[in-house]
């Protein structure tokens, strides 16, 4: 596997189920821009054309190489689910349609006019790119680079900041034992990643990458833990009743067996997706040694032990052995096994 400073790495598995190769969908999310000046350099970046959509602060910039990308203010406070037209309509007060409709009207431009004005504040902008092969994330440097050099601000330019880089890897198969490998891989490093990562700290008080719960790796890690995908997915949500654990599992569960979720879960929030949503990074723009690649290459690590299954096994019996006690000893193994992975 070669230094990241090479470029992307390798992955154990380059394909996914289909044969093709994987591809891989970024979110950054920053401050300091438009979603206007952010979508211009997407374009500028990519050879691609803005495109409105129908709603405010969103757009898409159309014709690259890869395909659509979304430009938009985080959707939360731009597009709420119920405005106060909404709460009026379903109280008990004497209001006409007209009433409410000038209500709504009002509340929508007072909350465009606020979030008009906190786009330099605290209010994310974010870009999704569409699906990019994996070979070709080394691309995205210019789109970063682009967004430093006109003021957008990152993670680790203010300690309001909770903004993240999220990874969106396609599976390589849907097969629950390597889907189970990567969740214990990923498990067994996360301590190392979020060393590594230097997780910000708004960010690791705020609820949106929480770690796994012990009681759930400890689960996992077994050696006689094989279930089935129903299994798997029902243990998961069992211990995990959330989209906020720094490896989302459920827009994957969503894919591979939607019915199983909507039992479990009403979540209109959670989009079906054939991919990892590695939720973990920090958008580090003030540092300009940061890229998506070196998030990948992070990333790669994980894969890379799943697919090592003698020493996912030892490092996992390592864990179990001092799971309620120091980590020191499991995280020296992770060490030494990270270290034979880097070596020439």
């Amino acid at each position: 596997m070669n230094d990241e400073r090479s470029g992307v790495r390798t992955p154990p598995r380059t394909h996914n189920v289909s044969g093709n190769t994987r591809h891989v969908g970024v979110e950054l999310e920053f401050a300091g821009l438009s979603s206007e000046q952010a979508a211009e350099q997407v374009a500028a970046c990519f050879h691609g054309t803005v495109k409105p959509i129908e709603l405010p602060f969103v757009l898409s910039v159309v014709d690259t190489k890869w395909g659509e990308f979304r430009v938009e203010l985080d959707t939360q406070f731009v597009h709420p689910k119920r405005d106060i037209g909404d709460i009026l309509k379903e109280s008990p007060l004497p209001v006409s349609k007209e009433d409410i409709e000038a209500v709504r009207n009002l509340n929508s431009h007072v909350r465009q006019h606020w979030v008009g004005k906190a786009i330099a504040g605290v209010v994310p902008t974010e870009i999704v790119t569409p699906p990019i092969p994996w070979d070709e994330l080394g691309e995205l440097a210019s789109l970063v680079e682009a967004l430093r050099t006109h003021g957008a601000k990152g993670t680790d330019d203010s300690l309001v900041y909770s903004f993240g880089a999220h990874l969106n890897p396609e599976v390589a198969s849907e097969k629950v034992e390597y889907l189970l490998a990567v969740l214990r891989a990923y498990i067994l490093l996360s301590d190392w990643l979020r060393d590594e990562i230097r997780i910000d700290l708004m960010r690791k008080i705020l609820p949106h990458i929480d770690p796994f719960p012990q009681d759930y790796a400890v689960k996992i890690l077994a050696p006689d833990y094989e279930p089935d995908l129903e299994a798997f997915i029902k243990d998961y949500y069992a211990m995990n009743p959330t989209r906020n654990r720094e490896l989302d599992m459920l827009p994957l569960f969503k894919h591979l067996a939607p019915d199983i979720l909507a039992n479990l879960t009403d979540d209109d929030r959670i989009k079906a997706r054939p991919t990892f949503h590695y939720r973990l990074p920090n958008m580090c723009l003030s540092d300009p040694d940061w890229s998506v690649v070196r998030e990948w290459n992070r990333w790669v690590a994980v894969e890379a032990l799943a697919a090592d299954k003698e020493n996912l096994r030892r490092l996992a019996d390592i864990y179990l052995a001092n799971a309620r006690s120091s980590i020191g000893e499991r995280l020296k193994e992770v060490g030494r096994w990270l270290e034979n992975l880097t070596s020439p």
